[in-house]
């Protein structure tokens, strides 16, 4: 029988062999009766969330069920979710706070089964949309290509399923045009192959800007939104449920005129700050060759409010968003809307991104010497600060290459048990990596118990070892404390 790990819990799950959860379904919704029902398709790092956020709705009470696939990746948040365990840990008590109040008026609940869709007034999509990566050796990008199966799948069971006045709105980031080519003509197929009408259902694009830490909950609800729906009764439906779970006292909602200009918005979005990003990270690389402090140098230019959004440098990019959307805008460019050319520059970002993970190991190399045999501790292994998620993070090529020297690794996440990605477990304890005196400590995450005095005290304390900071976490003031008795290199500043 398989199996899906909790990775919270480490708990073992066995999938059922039959995906009727049918009894489960209709007995939450005799106890939600009255209550409209949402359907959140995805239950990862912004379905999960979004869920509880709509089970906690600010002008309606809703009925949630969250639903997902019952494999071994997905399985084990629907269990852990109808356990009374969240899926997943982030600096923000609001998560907990808003999952037991859930629990409490027992509108929320978690399944794998699509009959869910039947019961639906709105279906909000959160399910991935993966970009296949090809890279050369030291991480430049060779080619690349979107991977719609998965997404047409999850949309086509919501078709095959659903009722015919559904609002069906996509939150997912998407190629741009993919509303309009791909959902639209999929939902009405379905609808068709029912003998159900095509002109009741509703379909809307909203993207989310979800910030995975301490603000995770507000930044859904209390964070503007653009929207657009294919028609005008869409537009409608979309905005109004909108405003039945964020704070427009707060925040406010942006229209636009449709959903190819919405789709166009998120990764345009996210294009800017990725290309901000790669334009730090190569500049990193010239101020250490010339042997200056780029992060002085950047705080100078700051000043000047033209440029108060210039970036630092750090190893890299991670998570799910910065290191595939440019790419959506260009292969949608192509494929949706006939274009011969590239967003090249886009691209390019990316390119540059991926490369940095080698270029911190250069560094590292090159400051340190040979790892073979060194102990070298990793301090962060997620992509961002306070928060427990290392899709794609940076950190893990960095890893990988560090290993292959022959060096034993050493990690700490406070928020991360089992690193999934690389099958093995995560220390929590800063106490057992100190006690393991390595000689290398690498810090490669910006999680706040790391920027503590308390932690900052511990480390001058550790026997005398090397420091890599790759993220800038350390100010003048620490560095000069640490070098009393360490070495300390700083990516993106030559000067130490």
């Amino acid at each position: 029988m398989k199996t899906s790990q909790n990775l919270i819990t480490q708990e073992i799950y066995q999938i059922p062999k039959s995906l009727d959860d049918s009894l489960a379904i209709e007995g939450f919704l005799s106890r939600n009766l009255g209550k409209k029902i949402i359907v959140v398709q995805g239950l990862g790092f912004v379905g999960s969330v979004m869920s509880i956020v709509c089970a906690n709705a600010l002008t309606e009470e809703y009925a949630v069920i969250g639903i997902d696939l019952a494999n071994e990746k997905t399985y084990w948040k629907i269990k852990s979710i109808n356990d009374g365990i969240f899926p997943l840990i982030a600096d923000d008590p609001k998560i907990d706070e808003f999952f037991e109040n859930a629990k409490i008026k027992g509108n929320f609940f978690a399944t794998y089964d699509p009959l869910a869709y039947q019961y639906a007034d709105v279906v909000i999509v959160d399910v991935n949309l993966d970009v296949q990566k090809q890279s050369y050796d030291r991480g430049e990008l060779k080619n690349f290509d979107v991977d719609l199966a998965g997404f047409k799948s999850a949309i086509r069971s919501i078709g095959e399923n659903c009722q015919d006045d559904v609002l069906v709105l996509v939150e997912t980031t998407v190629p741009p045009g993919t509303c309009e080519q791909l959902v639209k003509p999929i939902l009405e197929d379905e609808l068709l192959k029912r003998d159900l009408p095509i002109h009741k259902y509703k379909l809307g694009h909203s993207y989310e800007r979800v910030m995975p830490g301490p603000q995770y909950i507000d930044s859904i609800r209390e964070f503007p939104r653009v929207y657009a729906g294919i028609n005008k009764d869409s537009e409608i439906a979309v905005r109004e449920f909108l405003q039945t779970i964020i704070d427009i006292s707060k925040c406010e909602l942006t229209k636009l005129e449709h959903t190819n200009a919405t789709e166009i918005a998120k990764v345009l979005e996210n294009s800017y700050r990725a290309i901000n990003i790669a334009f730090a990270v190569e500049w990193s690389r010239f101020s250490e060759e010339a042997g200056v402090d780029l992060y002085s140098i950047v705080n100078a230019i700051r000043v000047r409010p033209t440029h108060s959004n210039l970036m630092f440098p750090g190893i890299g990019v991670g998570g799910y968003c910065l290191t595939k959307d440019p790419l959506l805008a260009s292969w949608a460019r192509k494929h949706f809307f006939g274009s011969k050319s590239d967003l090249e520059m886009s691209i390019n970002g990316v390119s540059v991104n991926d490369q940095m993970p080698f270029f911190a190991f250069n560094r590292l190399v090159k400051v340190f010497g040979d790892l073979s045999e060194k102990k070298v501790a990793f301090l962060g292994i997620s992509y961002r600060g306070d928060v427990g998620d290392t899709r794609f993070t940076p950190v893990g090529p960095l890893v990988k290459m560090v290993s292959e020297t022959g060096a034993k690794i050493l990690l700490h996440d406070p928020y991360i048990s089992y690193w999934d990605e690389q099958k093995c477990n995560v220390h929590s304890d800063i106490n057992f990596i100190f006690g393991s005196n390595p000689d290398i400590i690498v810090i490669s995450a910006g999680h706040s118990d790391y920027k503590s005095s308390k932690f900052i005290d511990r480390l001058s304390e550790v026997e005398p070892t090397n420091i890599y900071d790759t993220i800038g976490l350390l100010d003048c003031e620490q560095i000069s404390l640490l070098q009393e008795k360490h070495i300390v290199s700083v990516l993106g500043r030559g000067d130490i």
